[in-house]
């Protein structure tokens, strides 16, 4: 089956898909317009609902609201398409940005953080962090020395949680503790050969899969839990940035793409919303449960 354009907004960074399971929506966002968007699928109907600062990631709340992790370290609440900071920065963030975010098993949220100037993240000029975030809103440093700090996930069993770096073009395991959200002994598993593009978003599946996007390699890659690569499908877009399943079954595949402000050097389908489905089956994410 061919990836599908399901919804095309020129997103010039289309990115961090994910699925409602109260509203069955998919939500995704433009990065840097700080806009979020929905897509219905049973009633094939889409809408941008809000646009604010550089948005670098997002949660489901358990409540069914939103938590944005933005710019300088800062994030926020969104709840009827209200924003209210809950954290205004981290001063060690400034000039930063939050990346990509996950929520962990426990309800916790893991977040990573970039220079604004991707160059300078991509070159290793400007590092970040890695953080989590704990449900009384306390924040803990895990990790130091950040390029672009990217797609993160959990292995079935919840005893390993994946972490990519865009600008080491790695995706890493770590042991996980669930109980205290501490992660450890950090081993390098998948690592993108030169040329095959950077690996971006990712999830995992019901089998326990990696699926891993690939920005500037036109693809989406499924790879075994031991990093063995299992196939790679094609895009019309050169940066394929995210996805997550979703759908009454989990089993729609939703792909978000980036450079949608130049598809003749980016691709046609450069910035647009993809649909696939593979009959494969996702795991519904894990909703965060932060004090807000």
């Amino acid at each position: 089956m061919e990836p599908k354009i399901i919804v095309d907004y020129l997103n010039e960074v289309g990115e961090g898909p994910l699925w409602h399971p109260y509203e069955k929506r998919l939500y995704w966002v433009d990065i840097t317009g700080g806009k979020m968007f929905w897509y219905e699928p049973s009633t094939n109907t889409h809408d941008q609902f809000f646009e604010g600062k550089t948005i670098g990631g997002f949660t489901i709340q358990k409540d069914g609201s939103f938590l944005l992790f933005l710019e300088n370290g800062s994030i926020a609440s969104l709840k009827n398409n209200t924003m209210e900071y809950l954290v205004s920065e981290i001063l060690e963030e400034r000039g930063m940005r939050f990346n990509d975010v996950v929520t962990d098993p426990e309800g916790r949220v893991f977040a990573g953080t970039m220079h604004q100037n991707s160059d300078l993240a991509l070159n290793g000029e400007k590092l970040g962090n890695l953080y989590r975030i704990d449900k009384d809103m306390s924040i803990n440093k895990v990790l130091q020395g950040t390029k672009i700090p990217n797609g993160m996930g959990f292995s079935l069993d919840h005893k390993t949680m994946y972490y990519t770096d865009s600008g080491n073009k790695s995706i890493y395991s770590f042991d996980y503790d669930k109980n205290t959200g501490n992660i450890s002994n950090q081993k390098s598993l998948i690592t993108v050969p030169d040329g095959e593009g950077l690996p971006d978003g990712m999830t995992v599946d019901s089998n326990g899969d990696i699926w891993s996007a690939s920005a500037g390699g036109y693809s989406l890659n499924q790879y075994s839990s031991s990093g063995v690569q299992k196939q790679s499908i094609k895009f019309p877009a050169s940066m394929v940035s995210s996805l997550t399943f979703g759908g009454d079954n989990l089993d729609d595949m939703f792909i978000t793409t980036i450079g949608g402000e130049n598809k003749k050097d980016n691709g046609s389908g450069a910035g647009a919303l993809f649909h696939l489905n593979l009959g494969v089956k996702g795991n519904p994410e894990f909703l965060s449960e932060i004090l807000t």
